[in-house]
């Protein structure tokens, strides 16, 4: 995709496509358009440094060392982390093919099955989930610079006790300033996340390795392995396959739009390689860091942690306490960047294409981010489980109907230039833009995931509910399809823009 100084000219409506349907403005521009295939520059090194950072997120960890909290034992918690990376690997690999193959962010490629129009549908569920939480990871990175300010300066307190809007002057301060750097990130477009992440990804990995022998050291160099309660028997299987779940729900989203960075990669064979050192091997060391430091903790007082923040400010040195947090500043941003705001980018670029590039839906995205007033929804547990879990329960049958449709039904089989053709006779444009079938997929496996991740009653199976969403949404897809049609493959290199 191009930048916004490189950005080509938006084709009139009267372009045609190779296939003969005609290129419409409301579908098209450079930020959407395929990628060229030469010229792509994402190679394994840098799919891994998605995973070096995403992983190692400070909700990663408050999420495992929870795990430790709740009564699974290390070896539980890496069993679980096993399984779940295995079950990520091939998602991932599947949905990253298909950026390669096609070349198109996710907004463009969930027009496969949901039609032209009907992609705003899934689009929207993933993006207004990340605008969310885009805002609510800047918060909680903003709590992480505070830590620093007040550390390095003492008056800084002072500036720490009112409240403006449910936050004080030092954390409007923290916040804005971590709002800016990411703004200023994102404007300079996807090459400009690369480098970042890059950069990012081995200090992180330094770092919380770092802590994990510091405080292995500090225990005597022994961690306690459970809390003293651990679970056993057939409770033990099941919160080890429900932590498993629930570690590929946290992914779910992540899984539907990564194709909005394999559409670079360089080969089928880079997303794979990358892959396989992000996922299974980097969140075993992940894991094995998460249950150092929960169980060193533990074994020096009897408390478990929520968080390596927690482990940061008892730092007796300022020098590396100063480093420390710093490190996690660079990986909340990084996280932020890869998860919550390329996503809604793209979302509002896909709404309105003749409006919006990818520089100034960034700046509309983080807007929205601001004005939301993430602290307060973060601090709101009826919010964070309604509103964020019930979108976060559609992702599943999103995923199930977009998968059934690419790799069972058409089998990677995709006329890319038809993707930006309003045509009633393009591959698909369906009924008026939106393909029924899909819709009539997603609604009622949409209901039954939100119905078992939300209500009280199917508490025992909520874990589960992406699964279930993905699982239903993919079978009634596929008995509602024309199992009968044939497709062919056309390229988008015609209309394909320089990749980034």
């Amino acid at each position: 995709m191009a930048t916004a100084q490189q950005r080509p000219p938006t084709p009139a409506t009267d372009s045609a496509t190779p296939a003969g349907a005609e290129l419409s403005p409301r579908l098209y521009n450079s930020d959407l358009a395929p990628t060229k295939a030469a010229g792509r520059s994402w190679g394994a090194y840098n799919v891994f440094t998605l995973w070096g950072n995403d992983v190692h997120s400070l909700g990663n960890y408050a999420f495992a060392i929870g795990l430790f909290a709740l009564g699974m034992s290390v070896w539980d918690i890496l069993i679980a982390f096993a399984i779940a990376s295995v079950l990520l690997f091939v998602l991932l690999n599947l949905s990253g093919r298909m950026g390669h193959r096609t070349g198109v962010p996710f907004p463009v490629m969930s027009r496969i099955a949901f039609g032209v129009r009907g992609s705003q549908l899934p689009a929207v569920v993933r993006g207004a989930a990340a605008i969310a939480w885009f805002g609510i990871q800047t918060y909680l990175a903003s709590q992480v610079l505070r830590t620093l300010i007040t550390a390095l300066w003492a008056g800084a307190a002072d500036y720490d006790k009112n409240a403006i809007l449910g936050l004080s002057t030092l954390g409007w301060i923290s916040f804005l300033f971590l709002w800016l750097v990411q703004v200023l990130i994102v404007s300079f477009g996807m090459q400009a996340i690369r480098r970042y992440m890059a950069v990012a990804a081995p200090t992180v990995l330094v770092t919380v390795l770092a802590l994990a022998v510091w405080m292995f050291t500090k225990a005597d160099m022994s961690i306690a392995l459970d809390n003293g309660e651990p679970f056993t028997g057939g409770a033990k299987w099941l919160h080890i396959f429900e932590a498993a779940a629930l570690w590929v729900v946290v992914y779910g989203t992540f899984v539907l739009n990564f194709c909005d960075f394999t559409r670079s990669a360089k080969s089928p064979r880079s997303i794979t390689r990358g892959n396989l050192i992000g996922i299974p091997v980097n969140m075993l060391f992940f894991a094995v860091i998460a249950a150092v430091l929960s169980g060193a903790q533990f074994r020096l007082d009897g408390e478990v942690i929520t968080s390596p923040t927690d482990i940061v400010r008892t730092i007796p040195s300022t020098i590396l306490l100063a480093l420390a947090c710093l490190a996690l500043l660079m990986l909340t941003v990084a996280v932020n960047l890869l998860a919550n705001f390329v996503a809604p980018v793209y979302m509002l670029v896909n709404l309105f294409p003749q409006r919006l590039d990818f520089r100034s839906a960034g700046v509309v995205s983080a807007l929205v981010g601001l004005v939301i007033l993430p602290w307060n929804l973060y601090d709101s547990p009826v919010a964070v489980t309604y509103f964020l879990g019930g979108l976060g329960a559609l992702l599943g049958p999103v995923f199930g109907v977009v998968m059934a449709d690419y790799w069972l039904l058409r089998k990677a089989q995709i006329n890319v230039p038809h993707l930006y053709s309003e045509d009633p006779e393009a591959t698909y444009h369906y009924r008026r833009g939106i393909n029924p079938k899909a819709v009539g997929a997603f609604v009622p496996s949409a209901a039954i995931a939100v119905v078992i991740a939300l209500v009280p009653f199917f508490s025992g199976v909520s874990g589960f509910s992406w699964f279930i969403g993905a699982a239903i949404a993919a079978a009634l897809y596929w008995v509602l399809s024309d199992r009968t049609q044939t497709f062919e493959h056309i390229d988008g290199e015609a209309i394909a823009v320089a990749a980034e």
